[in-house]
């Protein structure tokens, strides 16, 4: 669980669908348990680790979407916003699995990631 569980409450309160692992699933679980069941269920993974990228580069799996969430702080007080600001924009290519970059949103490195495009 290497994200705040109020990530849930700040993206149900702007009308995106959340759930924090550590409610839906083994605390022990593998990361690549968590991406698979992700992928099964049609979600993105919003994380700082940077182990979920490389298991969709290693596994050319069509999702799911990867979201990595890097810099400090990572709350959602402080990256909030942002971060809906640019899911809103990429909505799309994250429910169809594309894959681009995007860095740079002002003090800290945002990146969406969807490493093995279903297309």
């Amino acid at each position: 669980m290497n994200l705040t569980p109020r990530w849930v409450t700040f993206f149900s309160g702007s009308g995106w669908e959340a759930e924090h692992w550590s409610k839906v699933g083994d605390p022990k679980a593998s990361d690549r348990f968590i991406t698979d069941w992700a992928r099964e269920k049609g979600w993105a993974v919003l994380t700082n680790d940077l182990d979920f990228p490389q298991i969709l580069a290693h596994t050319l799996e069509a999702g799911p979407g990867v979201i990595l969430l890097r810099g400090e702080p990572l709350t959602p007080e402080t990256r909030g916003s942002e971060l809906v600001r640019v899911l809103s924009k990429c909505s799309e290519e994250l429910s169809r699995g594309a894959s681009f970059p995007w860095i740079g949103v002002s003090f800290f490195e945002f990146v969406c990631c969807l490493c093995a495009s279903s297309y």
